[in-house]
């Protein structure tokens, strides 16, 4: 079995449940917001466009959670790249990729078992609030500050 891996990914159960949070958290904001929840793969687990989110954010929160399988949150994935010139041109090319906040990495045991992108609220802090509002969910995911 040496060449056959093991590895974990974000149940379904828990992809909902950090749907609903977002959807929570959202509505106490007065905010309206796209949220995936992709698998370790990039594959969408979980999926929700709230009343009043732009259609144009689905993508965007997709791309925002498939850029955090890299292992960081988006946020700090822009912050990487702002200061190298050939990365700030080259990686915002790539498709699927989003620099700016919104997207995280959810992690259990120090293992990537999936992702979290929101998109569609008039801040981007407010996507940033509610997804962390989800990760509160798995504790081991919570982004250090």
């Amino acid at each position: 079995m040496a060449d056959v891996i093991k590895k974990h990914s974000i149940s379904s159960e828990l992809a909902q449940k950090m749907v609903a949070e977002v959807i929570a958290k959202a509505s106490a904001l007065g905010v309206s917001e796209n949220v995936a929840i992709l698998d370790d793969g990039g594959n969408l687990k979980a999926f929700s466009r709230m009343d009043g989110a732009p259609i144009l954010s689905i993508e965007m929160a997709q791309n925002k959670a498939y850029t955090a399988l890299f292992g960081v949150s988006t946020q700090d994935f822009f912050n990487f790249i702002q200061g190298d010139p050939s990365l700030l041109a080259g990686i915002p090319t790539l498709a699927r990729v989003a620099a700016w906040g919104g997207g995280f990495p959810i992690k259990i045991n120090g293992e990537i078992v999936g992702a979290i992108g929101l998109s569609g609220a008039p801040a981007v802090q407010n996507d940033v609030d509610c997804a962390k509002a989800a990760l509160a969910l798995v504790p081991d995911a919570m982004p250090v500050e």
